[in-house]
């Protein structure tokens, strides 16, 4: 599959509007600072990082106190 003009109306139609800029990226600015969106996201990282932690040690906490406070009973017919 070649790429380019096939015919002569799309030869024309490249040579009109091979100078033509459609996205010009650095004529506009951004109105989000790069920098302070990277810092931003990596708080929310952060955060979301630090919640899995504290997650994770509630479970294990939670696990231990129902644990401790758990009463076995022996079933009847069991030998141990």
């Amino acid at each position: 599959m070649a790429i380019g003009a096939r015919d002569y109306i799309d030869q024309l139609l490249v040579k009109k509007y091979a100078d033509e800029k459609v996205d010009n990226h650095d004529a506009i600015e951004s109105m989000i600072d790069p920098n302070k969106m990277l810092e931003a996201m990596n708080d929310v990282a952060m955060i979301q990082r630090n919640m899995f932690t504290l997650s994770q040690k509630l479970q294990r906490t939670c696990y231990a106190i129902n644990a401790k406070s758990a009463r076995y009973k022996k079933a009847s017919g069991d030998q141990i």
